[in-house]
């Protein structure tokens, strides 16, 4: 039984970066609730797979889309081939991003414009193409998913934290500009969560998890199913009087210290 607030039947979703990690539960999540879904991404084979398992567990219709959204001519067919097939589009969720590891005396300008092009500027190409859309029809929920290193920035992802703090004004801005249309705007802030490539970064960057989550008040990293419910949560009409908001998913990171 889907809860008040949660049913999606009749809904279409884009997920960027929907074939592994948070995309991908996430993905799951919507399609559990009702959604039928195109997933976005640059690899053909996760892609495939995550929509297939979609398909089998939920018999939801799962499209997938080689598409880079760095480049706004892809994101635009992105768009008009889910019109085109799925008819319409209520949903989109701008998981895209990443940040490489460098510290502030070791990053050039071209490694820093390309935190921006791959934390913000993907952000803004998908929200311009669904934003017709969501105008013409006066609703409309978006979703961008930022970081924790947004709110209190992280040593050695200098430029990483500056675009993902734009993202979250970025968010405050269009909720407040769209709202007059229906369409809401909201960001979820994941601290240090346990996806399948963010362990292999943290490995090969010497990282200690267990270290790093040791001071904050749950002790361990999120999971992406955790992240998914929240994202999901302001994607659907549970919340629907919020926008402009960035929830943090960080495990009280963010309160500072360890519990007594």
């Amino acid at each position: 039984m889907v809860p008040d607030g949660y049913d999606l039947s009749g809904k279409v979703a884009i997920v960027t970066g929907g074939g592994t990690g948070i995309g991908a539960a996430t993905a799951r999540l919507l399609a559990r609730y009702g959604a039928d879904l195109i997933l976005a991404g640059r690899t053909e084979e996760t892609l495939a797979q995550t929509a297939g398992e979609i398909g089998a567990a939920t018999g939801r219709r799962c499209l997938t889309q080689r598409a880079d959204v760095r480049d706004a001519a892809q994101v635009d067919a992105l768009v008009e081939r889910t019109i085109a097939e799925l008819g319409r589009v209520d949903i989109l969720i701008n998981m895209v991003g990443w940040g490489g590891h460098a510290h502030l005396s070791d990053l050039d300008f071209a490694d820093w414009k390309d935190e921006f092009t791959i934390n913000l500027d993907t952000a803004f190409h998908c929200i311009k193409a669904v934003g017709p859309h969501f105008r013409a029809q006066r609703s409309g929920a978006i979703v961008n998913v930022s970081s924790v290193a947004g709110i209190n920035g992280v040593q050695g992802l200098s430029g990483y934290s500056a675009a993902k703090a734009g993202l979250q004004m970025f968010t405050r801005v269009a909720a407040a500009e769209w709202g007059q249309y229906g369409v809401r705007v909201n960001c979820v802030a994941p601290g240090m969560t346990a996806t399948e490539n963010a362990m292999k970064d943290f490995i090969a960057n010497n990282l200690d998890i267990d270290g790093l989550c040791a001071a904050t008040p749950l002790r361990r990293a999120g999971q992406p199913d955790e992240v998914a419910r929240a994202i999901v949560f302001l994607a659907s009409e549970a919340a629907s009087y919020i926008t402009g908001e960035t929830l943090l998913v960080n495990g009280g990171q963010s309160l500072g210290g360890s519990g007594g």
